[in-house]
């Protein structure tokens, strides 16, 4: 435990980072997931899964919590 007041309260920034990069990380990978079910399926909702899973993944990397792109999404589209 750090017992300099800088690092406790870079350590208490840190963990909200964390916390708010993991939901945003988790939604582009269910996103992501859930598009290249649709891809691989063929269903009528396959090109509404897949713009929603660009959007997660744009909306990821504009925060910086993911360096997956768009590409992975659409080269399987």
């Amino acid at each position: 435990m750090a017992n300099i007041q800088s690092q406790i309260k870079r350590n208490r920034q840190n963990e909200k980072r964390r916390l708010r990069n993991r939901n945003v990380r988790g939604a582009a990978r269910t996103a992501d997931n859930a598009a290249r079910k649709a891809i691989s399926s063929e269903t009528p909702e396959t090109k509404q899964a897949v713009m929603q899973a660009i959007s997660a993944l744009d909306k990821a990397a504009e925060k910086a919590c993911s360096t997956r792109t768009r590409s992975r999404v659409a080269r399987a589209a």
